[in-house]
């Protein structure tokens, strides 16, 4: 028997949005909880992955190795709650692309290629549904790093200040004087 708790949260992750209560309690009995202390590295980038992650409880950070020449590590985002990780791997069968470090202490559920699989062999509609919230999870993080690429840029192609440049719409630029209450549009 799957705990109630965990139905509940199940449908408020991006990953697991639109299931049903009975494909939920199939998905959820194939996840693997797992905890990892403070300072503790979930995977590192170059690895060989078959599983991703969902984050129960804590914070992580992912980054990339510092680029050739630097010191310092490239963070890329921080997760929470709700949030997952891992999915790539999965998708194109390629070593992880990033490492992710556990910054508070965190419960993960885990859910591997194997059981992804054996999700689509028992309810290819719930399968379905999963890949469709993978894909719109990456296409958000697309348009974010798109947005993050047109920003940087913009200084380099035009004479506007950073500060006066418009944020997208319901993004808040990193540029804007904190003073402000919000962005040109």
């Amino acid at each position: 028997m799957v705990e109630e708790e965990l139905l509940e949260f199940l449908p408020r992750t991006p990953f697991f949005g639109g299931l049903d209560r009975a494909a939920l309690e199939r998905v959820a009995a194939m996840l693997v909880p797992r905890s990892f202390p403070r300072g503790a590295t979930v995977f590192n980038e170059g690895e060989t992955g078959s599983s991703l992650f969902v984050v129960r409880r804590g914070e992580l950070i992912v980054f990339h190795r510092p680029p050739e020449g630097g010191r310092a590590p490239v963070k890329l985002t921080r997760l929470r709650e709700g949030d997952f990780f891992g999915e790539m791997t999965l998708i194109e069968m390629q070593p992880r692309s990033a490492t992710v470090q556990v910054d508070r202490d965190a419960d993960l559920l885990e859910l591997r290629a194997c059981d992804l699989y054996e999700l689509y062999k028992k309810d290819v509609k719930a399968y379905v549904m999963v890949l469709q919230n993978i894909n719109r999870e990456l296409c958000r993080r697309l348009r974010r790093a798109s947005h993050r690429l047109v920003e940087w840029a913009r200084p380099l192609t035009t004479t506007t200040p950073p500060s006066r440049i418009a944020c997208p719409p319901g993004r808040r630029s990193m540029r804007c004087p904190p003073s402000r209450s919000g962005c040109r549009r």
